[in-house]
């Protein structure tokens, strides 16, 4: 069974904020793999489907962002689920807008809701597909950055994110991380680092 958790923060006042990407991914699988309404339970509003005879629960923690590894401890501890088919969605100011990478392992870079996941499994050894925000304009704290609501350009820019995104995760789940960065992160570095070529 693989577990893909969205993070973001629960509420109609975060619904379109950059945070909330994680959030929208898990809602666009759900609604594309025409998943059960969700339950609310272990800290979480979560649901089943299933992709290419794999199980999938489907999650958003309900902690708010800064607490998202409680909701993420108790169902790996509840569901008995190996952290390899762990799959962690999260907005990234280090990367450009638009721009999705999967990472097998690694810190957080300062993302909280991610620090808070390795924090609670005591462990950073599992998967996380990273959407990009970009930076902060000049002049404007992090925080007000990351939970505002998207500007014009952006919204088609990051809708389009959320659908790649969402193949990047169905790859996942049928073929594993190594395709999906096979796949997804060239692209990535030559959006960072135009004409340079690396291995994964």
């Amino acid at each position: 069974m693989h577990l893909i958790v969205g993070l973001g923060n629960p509420g109609k006042a975060y619904a379109g904020s950059r945070h909330n990407l994680g959030f929208r991914v898990v809602e666009a699988l759900s609604r594309r793999l025409q998943s059960p309404q969700p339950t609310t339970k272990h800290r979480s509003l979560y649901t089943f489907s299933e992709h290419d005879s794999h199980q999938l629960i489907l999650a958003q923690p309900l902690t708010y962002m800064n607490l998202s590894g409680r909701a993420v401890k108790e169902l790996v501890n509840n569901y008995h689920l190996d952290l390899v088919n762990l799959l962690v969605i999260y907005d990234d100011l280090d990367l450009p807008p638009g721009v999705i990478r999967l990472r097998q392992r690694g810190g957080s870079a300062g993302h909280r809701g991610l620090q808070s996941v390795i924090n609670e499994l005591g462990t950073d050894l599992f998967a996380r597909l990273r959407i990009g925000i970009g930076k902060a304009p000049d002049g404007m704290e992090t925080a007000e950055y990351v939970t505002g609501p998207l500007d014009e350009p952006e919204r088609s820019v990051l809708a389009d994110a959320v659908v790649r995104a969402v193949e990047a995760t169905l790859l996942f789940v049928s073929e594993g991380p190594l395709v999906v960065m096979n796949s997804y992160n060239q692209a990535a570095r030559d959006a960072i680092e135009p004409g340079e070529t690396t291995g994964n």
